[in-house]
């Protein structure tokens, strides 16, 4: 590995998370770069080595499907932090809140009044042809009218600077708790630059989520019975469901550890007996929560659960039916959502979107499928996506094809010029482009969002594919108060 030289780094023209020009890092960064400058090859080596040593110490591992198989992998993280000032970070949090207040009134609204609808903003064939619309829903008013307790919404910055929503992420949002273990790596192997007090910590989002999940209580007790609901070890983030449960101190339960009573109320099966269950953060899709709502073959959930949800007597975060907002077309009304339920501009701006349902706009996409980035509406994981650029002629034909047979299903962005940060490759140090994942938990008694968030990063050359299924990898995410004493 050799020692970092800011002055020969080149981010080829795209942004940069930490320098400004050669050998210039902005200043929320300069610290950091001055701190690993000062360091010899070797060092640099080692502190690569500690933490790959770290991540396997500590267990940190995600799951990936290739072929039908389940493949444990070691948690991919690279040394150098991505650096976003607090100043800058203040203004996103307060986007992030304005963003989720208006999906989880659009939510609430759907499945409800509909007014969005009947006042002609949201298209209603739109919703008749969601496939995330839950009719079991309608007439639900949950605690606070929230729907969307926890929310992971995708950041991205373009050339300018402009940070810019990607997409929201309303089922089940993961990969918090990879945020929270790169926090734990980088102190590990950083220890010196976490003295000063200008990076603001990130490890209260346990306790965050754990109150907000204790006030969806539907009894007023100061320690209700909380659990986490898993589908199980075969799910790719059961490492995420074990860590959050470890963290919080509550269990960690299948659907078949529960059972709902003659009294319409949950119970989860103890050594010591039955024992009532107030809230369910459940990490288990809407369809196979409840084989007698939904999926009568789903051997993961409730039998009973929707009808003890509905009755008050358990709790559900995220609310059944919040996936009727985490479709990527949908996504594109949030700026519409905010203006109609808030009266305001979105703080944080949505990337620019065509929707192949207009046919002028899927005219557009199908003649510029070179350049556009294609997306499925419901797929998650960087699954199912067309990037037009970099792929091949017979690719985008077969894209061309999959949208004429279904518009509706698909949207296209332009291919931002993703920012980049330097990251340590096999080759040294280059620039590689990222993301961010911000955390969101919303209740009745107000939001909360994490301090800064997940940055995950496309770790092969020239990739803008950041999903650690796809092979991306993972950085530290620091907000970086200047003004602290002593600064960074």
């Amino acid at each position: 590995m050799p020692r970092l030289d800011w002055n020969q780094y080149d981010p080829n023209g795209f942004y940069d998370e930490l320098i400004a020009a050669p050998g210039q890092p902005h200043p929320a960064a300069r610290a950091l770069c001055d701190y690993l400058a000062g360091l010899d090859s070797s060092e640099i080596g080692d502190l690569k080595a500690a933490a790959e040593v770290a991540i396997q110490v500590m267990g940190i591992s995600f799951t990936v499907y290739s072929d039908g198989d389940m493949i444990d992998r070691a948690w991919p993280f690279d040394i150098i932090p991505r650096i976003i000032p607090l100043t800058e970070w203040q203004r996103v949090e307060a986007g992030l809140k304005q963003r989720v207040q208006a999906l989880n009134m659009f939510i609430d609204d759907l499945y409800n009044e509909q007014r969005i609808v009947k006042d002609g903003v949201f298209p209603a064939a739109l919703l008749a042809d969601s496939v995330n619309f839950r009719p079991q829903c309608v007439g639900i008013q949950p605690p606070g009218r929230v729907w969307a307790h926890i929310c992971g919404s995708d950041l991205v910055r373009d050339k300018d600077g402009t940070i810019y929503v990607l997409e929201d992420n309303l089922r089940i949002p993961s990969g918090v708790s990879y945020m929270l273990e790169n926090r734990n790596v980088t102190k590990r192997v950083l220890p010196e630059l976490f003295q000063t007090g200008g990076i603001l910590p990130v490890d209260d989002y346990p306790d965050q989520l754990y109150d907000m999940l204790v006030s969806m209580s539907p009894r007023p007790l100061d320690e209700p019975n909380i659990v986490i609901m898993t589908p199980g070890i075969y799910n790719s983030a059961y490492y995420e469901h074990a860590y959050l449960a470890q963290q919080m101190g509550v269990e960690l339960v299948e659907g078949s550890d529960m059972i709902v009573g003659s009294d319409n109320c949950v119970y989860m099966r103890t050594i010591d007996g039955l024992v009532r269950v107030d809230v369910i953060y459940r990490r288990v899709d809407d369809m196979f929560i409840d084989p007698k709502a939904f999926n009568p073959d789903s051997v993961l959930g409730v039998p009973g659960l929707m009808g003890a949800w509905r009755a008050g007597n358990v709790a559900l975060c995220n609310a059944p039916g919040a996936g009727v907002a985490d479709d990527k077309v949908v996504y594109t009304y949030v700026p519409k959502m905010i203006k109609y339920y808030l009266d305001a501009e979105p703080i944080i701006p949505n990337v620019p979107s065509y929707l192949c349902m207009h046919d002028d706009e899927r005219d557009y996409v199908l003649a510029n499928l070179d350049k556009l980035v294609v997306k499925p509406a419901n797929e998650s994981g960087g699954y199912g996506m067309l990037v037009g650029p970099h792929a091949t002629a017979q690719k985008r034909a077969e894209f061309a094809e999959l949208i004429q047979a279904d518009p509706r299903n698909y949207m296209a962005q332009p291919t931002l010029s993703l920012s980049v940060a330097p990251t340590l490759t096999d080759e040294g140090l280059a620039p590689r482009h990222l993301d961010l994942r911000p955390f969101i938990l919303s209740s009745a008694h107000g939001s909360y969002v994490t301090t800064g968030g997940l940055t995950r990063v496309a770790l092969v050359k020239g990739s803008l594919v950041v999903n650690s299924s796809q092979g991306g990898g993972s950085k530290d995410t620091w907000i970086v108060d200047t003004s602290a004493q002593g600064g960074l």
